[in-house]
């Protein structure tokens, strides 16, 4: 036999707890006690027992044994309960009523009977509380050893407040069969994952603003995000349109953007303007970014202007490189990143000021019937 722990312990709401695992006293006291014949000892919350004591609030004498066998009964102990208990974890602790202090309790992961003893019940019960000094009114021991689990039983009672809570416990309803506890599982579960994908679809409409995308849209990359900051609704509506509209669009983008720019007319854009009007692969410079960048910073002729960045917070962005890429956008594979893409490049171009005429053109020229 060896001693795991010897001493007093404060209880409050005549509660003490042994614990692995579970939260100590989880699903509170009718759990704990949900099926079983005694109810100063309960286990019926796995990984747990939950004890009653005679006190209500103040030290009780708490003495825990470890047994390698059943050990003798006590005639000195005027209650005696059994029970079944298997730590979950491999720390075990006794704990007071709100975790104020605890006790690791040297205990293996096997199976246990638990037999819990006590003496002064009915004193204590009576007296209520216990101030420091005072002297003792009710102990506790409390036994383990292993056993095969079977079910709880009373040993011995002799205290009108052991027979109180015995017949509490007992006008407790059945704990849940296997059947009812799986399905109940289920269905939280299924619950939780409601919540999550309802949690899911509220963050993605937000982002889309206010309206959740179609397939086809959520998998659109390039700078649609851009687009939904500047106008939500237009981008569905260009999303909602047919392939040969997206094209129009994204063409239709770029050649907004360059005149606005003033690049339209270039000897080095027009061809690539036209090429993307006849559906043909851009030819040089646009066959490559670096010769684009290269020959825009070469061209002494080209017109510099600037304007506000969409944001507000920049003044003097230069408008012909906001357009530049509006091209490379309209020449993408994908229809619907393209008019993307290059209108929201164009949008870039015009600049905070005028961006919304431009998305106002192109709702009126191209989405309304």
């Amino acid at each position: 036999m060896r001693t795991l722990f010897s001493g007093e312990r404060h209880v409050h709401y005549s509660q003490i707890y042994v614990k692995s695992g579970a939260t100590p006293g989880e699903g509170g006291l009718r759990a704990a006690f949900a099926g079983q014949t005694n109810g100063i000892c309960g286990a019926a919350v796995p990984g747990s027992l939950f004890l009653i004591t005679g006190l209500h609030t103040g030290r009780v004498g708490f003495t825990i044994e470890l047994h390698d066998e059943t050990p003798p009964l006590d005639d000195a102990w005027e209650e005696i309960v059994e029970v079944s208990f298997m730590p979950e974890t491999s720390e075990v602790i006794l704990i007071e009523w709100g975790g104020a202090a605890y006790e690791l309790l040297a205990l293996e992961q096997v199976e246990y009977r638990v037999r819990y003893c006590g003496t002064g019940r009915d004193e204590a019960r009576k007296r209520d509380t216990r101030i420091d000094g005072e002297p003792q009114l009710d102990r506790y021991l409390l036994q383990f050893w292993p056993s095969p689990a079977r079910p709880d039983q009373v040993v011995r009672q002799t205290s009108a407040n052991a027979a109180y809570w015995h017949r509490h416990a007992r006008g407790l309803p059945p704990p849940p069969s296997p059947e009812e506890k799986a399905e109940a599982e289920r269905r939280a579960q299924a619950e939780a994952q409601r919540v999550r994908q309802e949690r899911q679809r509220h963050d993605e409409a937000r982002r889309w603003g206010g309206r959740l995308p179609t397939e086809r849209l959520r998998n659109v990359r390039g700078n649609v995000f851009g687009m939904v900051s500047l106008d939500p609704d237009l981008v569905h509506a260009i999303g909602d349109a047919p392939a040969q509209t997206q094209r129009k669009i994204a063409r239709w983008a770029a050649w907004r953007a360059y005149q606005r720019a003033g690049l339209a007319e270039l000897d080095w854009t027009a061809p690539a303007l036209a090429a993307l009007d006849r559906g043909e692969p851009l030819p040089p410079p646009f066959t490559d970014d670096t010769e684009v960048w290269q020959r825009f910073h070469a061209d002494e002729q080209m017109p510099r202007t600037l304007v506000t960045s969409l944001d507000g917070r920049h003044h003097d962005m230069l408008q012909q490189g906001m357009a530049v890429p509006a091209l490379f956008g309209a020449a993408e594979a994908d229809p619907l990143q393209a008019a993307l893409d290059a209108l929201f490049a164009a949008a870039v171009t015009f600049g905070r000021d005028h961006y919304r005429e431009l998305l106002d053109e192109v709702r009126r020229t191209f989405l309304v019937d």
